[in-house]
């Protein structure tokens, strides 16, 4: 089926655009057109990714601009990684290979042709050739403010002369980076709840709707509702929208769904049978696992904070529900309210942390994660080991 697929698509290309041009029996005029991938199956898929495909026959170009590859084998990738220093770079593709690739991964591809003059056209050109190039090519990574869509975005604005910041940089955008990371990792369980818990409140910051193309559906949009101006005429940048392949996965959500009450609910249900297993195993001694654990997963997000360079984990207020304290009640045997009382007060900070400076919106943390550790350290001011 993914073979036919490609087939298909490979028989479209080769009539279509050139087809109205032949029809003319003139040469192909260069084209510019922003290429809009679906989100795939795979997590560093679930944002979806975008490319310029620029058509210029003149210079032997059919070519797919992409800014986002990234290679494991690099030297030093998961350290690069791990400090927030990951190098991703740009590559030109014929544009056959990127879509059939695309195609196998079973997303779709939306291409939107350009309406650029001639200048306009020749310096995106210059501009993409100059940054595919060794001693260009590569650049330091950031989820939301310069990946693979915002480079996209920035030379389109370059092209543009501005046009695109201008428009919409004072709008407001209506959902914030977390909303659209929840509503994009949804599908992934230990995904979405991995980012819910290692991503700050600089992710709950009001942006504008420059900032939200970090997401290349955002960025199709934007593109398809921006009109230029030209010779005194007035007319939309996009003059062909076309669906070249209609992927068969299920799209993301337009909004981030709501999720804590099912996370309450586990909870609930696990701190049910830790109690009944607390018949047979040391009451004490779960709970004191549970504070080691969580409290080493404070410590990482207290080395994200100031250790690296994810400038996105900094702030975490989520270090009130895993705080790095919980590694002292993991060797706490005296019994007594001080575990009660500390988990408690944390506990009120953690649920008004949605309201308080900077402001940090993970009710599905505190739904999943709270109830826990009340629990713990209600066992472990009752119980002895």
């Amino acid at each position: 089926m993914k073979r036919l697929r490609c087939i298909l698509l490979l028989l479209l290309l080769a009539f279509w655009p050139t087809a109205q041009a032949s029809a003319q029996a003139q040469p192909v005029a260069p084209e510019a057109w922003l290429v809009t991938y679906g989100p795939g199956e795979i997590y560093w898929q679930r944002f979806g990714h975008n490319a310029i495909w620029i058509r210029d026959p003149a210079r032997g170009l059919d070519h797919a601009f992409n800014f986002g590859f990234f290679d494991f084998e690099q030297e030093r990738f998961f350290l690069r990684f791990l400090q927030g220093r990951m190098l991703y770079f740009s590559a030109a593709q014929p544009v056959r290979e990127e879509f059939a690739a695309y195609i196998d991964e079973n997303r779709s591809i939306r291409a939107q042709k350009l309406d650029l003059d001639a200048v306009q056209l020749t310096q995106l050109t210059r501009y993409l050739v100059r940054e595919v190039q060794p001693e260009n090519r590569d650049y330091l990574y950031d989820y939301y403010r310069n990946n693979c869509s915002t480079r996209v975005r920035d030379v389109l604005d370059l092209a543009l002369d501005g046009a695109v910041s201008d428009r919409f940089q004072p709008l407001a955008a209506n959902q914030t980076w977390r909303d659209h990371t929840r509503r994009l990792t949804v599908g992934d369980f230990w995904l979405y709840l991995g980012l819910e818990i290692g991503l700050g409140a600089p992710v709950d910051r009001r942006i504008d709707r420059w900032e939200e193309m970090f997401i290349p559906e955002v960025l199709a949009e934007a593109v398809s509702a921006l009109e230029i101006e030209r010779n005194g005429v007035t007319r939309p940048l996009v003059t062909e929208d076309t669906l070249l392949y209609r992927s068969t996965l299920a799209g993301p959500p337009a909004s981030p769904p709501m999720v804590w009450p099912r996370y309450l609910l586990a909870a609930l249900l696990a701190v049910a049978l830790a109690a009944l297993l607390s018949r047979w195993l040391s009451a004490g001694a779960l709970a004191r696992g549970w504070f080691g654990a969580t409290g080493l997963l404070g410590a990482a997000l207290l080395f994200l904070w100031f250790g690296t360079d994810h400038a996105v984990a900094q702030l975490n207020l989520n270090l009130l529900v895993f705080s790095p304290l919980w590694l002292l009640l993991a060797f706490w045997r005296r019994g007594g309210r001080l575990p009660l009382y500390l988990v408690g007060t944390f506990s009120l900070l953690g649920l008004l942390m949605i309201w308080l400076p900077p402001g940090q919106y993970t009710l599905d943390v505190l739904a999943a994660f709270l109830p826990l550790n009340l629990a713990a350290a209600y066992a472990l001011g009752r119980v002895r080991a």
